[in-house]
């Protein structure tokens, strides 16, 4: 069974083209406009063992706000797709890890429903040019549109970029333990019979 999504998004703001695996060997191909965001994605690809790649532009002269949301719209997509119906999948994922002074929290739930909720208070409104509000905006899109419960937290820390990779690379290691196969779990992993 392969688990892959491929899709793209065009609107009068963005134009973005993504393909995944949820079963690769942790390969980055990103190249979004935003350095920062770039670095970001290619540790969640890293930390969540899939191939990811991407290309997006968008209207940076703007800002990077749509940029960073639609590209967490189309990776949630992508997820859902890749996912299926889910059979055999762990469903519940969690990590808490270090990043430096930082320490950092995520848990998720791929059981059909969206929700978010971000208990993080940034250390810095920008992190080089990299608005940190987008940090939020990225993963409110991704859970909205991964039909996941995500919940993120940032413990302790003073520095915005510790603080946001810790986030991603948490995030990225919870979504690994909730979408691993699980050889003992026949169908879905509810009591409903579907996710």
């Amino acid at each position: 069974m392969t688990r892959t999504a491929s899709l793209q998004r065009n609107t009068t703001e963005t134009q973005i083209e993504l393909s995944l695996d949820l079963d690769g060997e942790g390969r980055a191909d990103v190249e979004t406009g935003v350095g920062f965001f770039d670095h970001m994605l290619t540790l969640l690809a890293k930390h969540a063992v899939i191939d990811l790649r991407l290309r997006a532009a968008g209207d940076r002269h703007v800002d990077d706000h749509h940029t960073v949301e639609d590209v967490g719209i189309c990776l949630g997509q992508a997820v859902r797709e890749a996912l299926g119906d889910k059979a055999g999948i762990a469903r519940y994922g969690q990590a808490t890890l270090p990043m430096e002074e930082t320490l950092a929290s995520a848990a998720v739930d791929l059981g059909g429903r969206a929700y978010f909720v971000y208990n993080v208070a940034m250390p810095s409104p920008k992190i080089g040019q990299f608005d940190s509000e987008l940090v939020a905006d990225f993963w409110q899109a991704f859970a909205a549109n991964a039909l996941c419960n995500l919940h993120l937290a940032l413990h302790y820390g003073r520095n915005g970029h510790h603080a946001a990779e810790g986030l991603f690379k948490a995030a990225a290691r919870a979504l690994r333990a909730a979408w691993r196969i699980d050889p003992r779990i026949e169908g879905v992993p509810s009591t409903k019979g579907v996710l």
